[in-house]
């Protein structure tokens, strides 16, 4: 079992540092407190870390509860530990499968060309486009 003591105290040093998290609302206008803060978000949990003073809270019914110093949070840790950055770009796509016919035709192709289709509707070969990176002429 871990203690909430133990994942806040493993969790500090893993959270990114962020100047500007913290504002109130004087009157109407908005201020930013100078203060740095390290904060990790996920699935249900929110680490929260000052300097010198970190909690723990747990998500309930759109409310943040901190959590007791006793509590178990074991997996509170385990669902916060694993909060990774969402790549970007691209996903690799699963591929379709090829009969052995068509996969044969295919590897015939010349080596710089595609099958492509004219106006009346007819394959032919046609040559592929070099695509550049950009900034390259």
């Amino acid at each position: 079992m871990k203690t909430v003591q133990n994942v806040k105290n493993s969790l500090k040093f893993k959270a990114a540092e962020k100047d500007g998290v913290l504002s109130i609302k004087i009157g109407v206008k908005k201020y930013t407190v100078p203060i740095k803060a390290r904060m990790i978000a996920g699935e249900g949990y929110l680490f929260l870390s000052f300097p010198a003073s970190s909690e723990l809270y747990q998500v309930d019914k759109k409310q943040l509860v901190a959590m007791g110093k006793e509590d178990d949070a074991s997996e509170a840790f385990d669902r916060l530990n694993s909060v990774k950055p969402k790549a970007r770009g691209r996903r690799a796509g699963g591929g379709a499968a090829l009969s052995d016919d068509l996969a044969k035709a295919l590897a015939g192709l010349p080596a710089g060309f595609k099958i492509g289709y004219g106006a009346d509707g007819v394959p032919r070969l046609v040559k592929t486009r070099v695509r550049k990176k950009r900034g390259e002429k």
